[in-house]
C-alpha cells in the first residue's frame, strides 16, 4: 500500500527520468550519417564562394559587389527549397520516409557535381537551385528522429543531432578551402591536370557529391521505414482522384462531403493517419514555426556575412584571409560546436529548461554581431593578424556556438506541437518552409548590406551589424511567445482517441 502511494504521488516527469527509453542506436546513427550530407554540401562552398565570384568575372573587378553576388547565390538554394520542402514532407507522411530521403540524396549528389562543373555565375546559380528543389530531407530526417524516440529520450537524441551538423561544418569548409583550386595549391600533385585547371572547384564539390551517393546506398540497404502504413505513389494519386471526384459530386448535389452517417466519427483525430494541412495549422504549430524561422534568419545572416567578412581586405572593413585560412577557422568552429553540443546541451537543457536555454542562445548572437567591427578595428591597429586579433576571432567563434543550443530547443517545441505522430512530416515541412524563406532572404540581404556598408561607409562601414542586432531583438520578442513548459503531444493524442 505504501509503495502504491509513492508511485501515485511521484511526479510523472521524475518517473520518466528514471525509466528513460534506450535510443535505437543503429537506426539513429544511420540518421546522423544521412544528416551529414546536408551541411557538407551547404558548407563546402563557403570558403571559396567569394573567390569563385571573382573568377567568373560577374563583378568586373569591383570588390564591393562580391558580397552581393555571394548572398544571391546562397539564397537561391533556400528559395527553391521553400517552394518544394512542404510537398516532400507531406509525401513522406504517405509514401514513407525512405523513398523521399533517397530522392533528396540523389538531388544533392547531382547538383553538387553540376556546381563543380560550372564556369559561369548563372550556371552555379542553376546548380544551387537544383540542390534546393530536389532535396527535402531536412524535415523528413527530423521526423524520423522524433518517430524512433519518445518524450523520455528526445532531448538526449537532439543533443547528439549537432554531431552531424558540426561534423559537416568542420569538414565542409576544410574540404572547400583545401581542395579548391588544387592545381595552384598542390602543383606537385595536380599541376599537370588540365581538367582541374579548367574546373578549379570540381574536386572540392565532388567529395560531398560522392558522400551523398554513398548515403543513398546506405539508406536503401539499412534504413528502416518508420511510417507504419505507407502507400504507393500510384495508390496515392488514385486516392486523391477519388476524393476529388467525391467532393465534386457532393457539391454538385448540394451536399457537404462530411455530411452523412459517419460525420460524427470523421471529426475524431486518428493518431495513425496524417491530418489535412488545415487541421495542422493550430496556434502551437504556428508559434513554433515562427520561432524556428526567426532563429534561422538570425543564424543564416551571421553565417553568410562571416566568410565574406573574413575574405574582405582589412582596409575595407574585413580581415583579409585567404580561402584555406577561412576554411580552417570555420572547421575549428564546427569541431568545438560538436563537442560542446554533445557534452553540454542535454545537461544544460535539463537544468535550465527549454525556453530559457533557447532565449540565452538567441541573445548570444548580439555579442557575435558586436565582435565584427571590434575584430576589424584590432586588425587595423595591429596592421595584420596578430595574436590579439586571433584571440578576438576565437571569442567570436566560441560565442557563436551558444546560438546552436537554440536549435535543439526549438526542435523539441516543434516535435511536441504536432497534433499526432503521423503528421510529423507535414509539421516539420511546414516549419521548414518558413525557415527556407528566411534563409532565402537572409544571405542576400546580409551580404548586400555588407557590400553597401563598406562601399558607402554607412555608420563607419558597420550598418550591417546594427541591422543584424535589430533582427535579433525581433527574434527575441517572438521567442517570448513560447510557453515556459513544452506542450505534451502524448496527452493530446490520448484524449483524441
Amino acid at each position: 500500500m505504501t509503495v502504491t502511494n509513492i508511485d501515485e504521488e511521484t511526479p510523472l516527469l521524475e518517473q520518466n527520468r528514471k525509466k528513460r527509453t534506450p535510443i535505437p542506436w543503429f537506426q539513429f546513427i544511420i540518421l546522423l550519417v544521412l544528416q551529414l550530407a546536408e551541411p557538407l554540401t551547404s558548407q563546402v562552398i563557403n570558403p571559396f564562394a567569394p573567390q569563385l565570384i571573382r573568377d567568373v568575372g560577374i563583378t568586373h573587378g569591383d570588390e564591393t559587389k562580391v558580397g552581393h553576388y555571394v548572398g544571391l547565390m546562397q539564397s537561391i538554394f533556400f528559395a527553391t527549397q521553400a517552394l518544394t520542402v512542404l510537398h516532400w514532407s507531406r509525401l513522406s507522411d504517405h509514401l514513407g520516409r525512405r523513398p523521399i530521403i533517397m530522392t533528396g540524396l540523389f538531388g544533392l549528389s547531382l547538383s553538387m557535381y553540376s556546381f563543380g562543373l560550372s564556369t559561369t555565375y548563372w550556371g552555379a546559380v542553376l546548380s544551387r537551385s537544383l540542390n534546393g528543389a530536389l532535396n527535402g530531407n531536412i524535415g523528413v530526417l527530423k521526423s524520423m528522429i522524433a518517430e524512433i524516440t519518445d518524450s523520455t529520450n528526445i532531448a538526449q537524441a537532439y543533443s547528439y543531432l549537432p554531431i552531424a551538423w558540426s561534423t559537416g561544418q568542420a569538414l565542409g569548409p576544410a574540404i572547400g578551402g583545401y581542395l579548391s583550386r588544387p592545381a595552384e595549391q598542390f602543383p606537385e600533385i595536380f599541376g599537370h591536370n588540365q581538367f582541374l585547371k579548367d574546373y578549379p572547384y570540381f574536386l572540392a564539390c565532388a567529395v560531398p557529391a560522392t558522400f551523398s551517393a554513398v548515403a543513398f546506398l546506405v539508406t536503401f540497404f539499412f534504413l528502416h521505414e518508420t511510417v507504419k502504413t505507407p502507400v504507393t505513389l500510384r495508390r496515392l494519386f488514385r486516392m486523391r482522384t477519388s476524393k476529388a471526384s467525391l467532393a465534386y459530386q457532393n457539391v454538385a448535389s448540394g451536399q457537404d462531403a462530411r455530411v452523412g452517417p459517419d460525420a460524427q466519427t470523421s471529426t475524431k483525430v486518428d493518431p495513425s493517419k496524417p491530418l489535412p494541412l488545415r487541421d495542422i495549422m493550430v496556434p502551437r504549430v504556428l508559434i513554433s514555426a515562427f520561432n524556428y524561422a526567426a532563429l534561422a534568419l538570425v543564424d543564416i545572416m551571421l553565417r553568410s556575412v562571416q566568410p565574406v567578412f573574413f575574405s574582405t581586405p582589412i582596409h575595407l572593413g574585413g580581415l583579409g584571409l585567404p580561402p584555406y585560412k577561412i576554411g580552417r577557422v570555420l572547421s575549428i568552429f564546427g569541431i568545438f560546436n560538436g563537442l560542446i553540443q554533445i557534452f553540454f546541451f542535454a545537461k544544460i537543457h535539463d537544468r535550465y529548461g527549454t525556453k530559457r536555454v533557447y532565449l540565452v542562445g538567441l541573445a548570444s548572437a548580439l555579442l557575435v554581431f558586436a565582435s565584427f567591427p571590434v575584430i576589424n578595428m584590432l586588425a587595423r591597429a595591429e596592421e595584420g593578424h596578430s595574436f590579439i586579433v586571433w584571440a578576438a576571432v576565437g571569442f567570436q567563434i566560441l560565442t557563436s556556438i551558444i546560438i546552436n543550443f537554440s536549435y535543439g530547443c526549438i526542435f523539441i517545441y516543434i516535435t511536441a506541437s504536432a497534433p499526432n505522430k503521423a503528421s510529423l512530416g507535414t509539421v516539420n515541412g511546414l516549419c521548414q518552409v518558413g525557415v527556407s524563406l528566411m534563409r532565402t532572404i537572409g544571405p542576400a540581404t546580409a551580404n548586400s548590406l555588407f557590400s553597401l556598408s563598406i562601399s558607402h561607409q554607412y555608420l563607419g562601414g558597420n550598418l550591417v551589424y546594427y541591422v543584424l542586432a535589430v533582427m535579433c531583438c525581433v527574434a527575441l520578442y517572438v521567442a517570448d511567445q513560447l510557453p515556459a513548459k513544452v506542450w505534451s503531444r502524448d496527452e493530446e493524442e490520448e484524449s483524441s482517441r
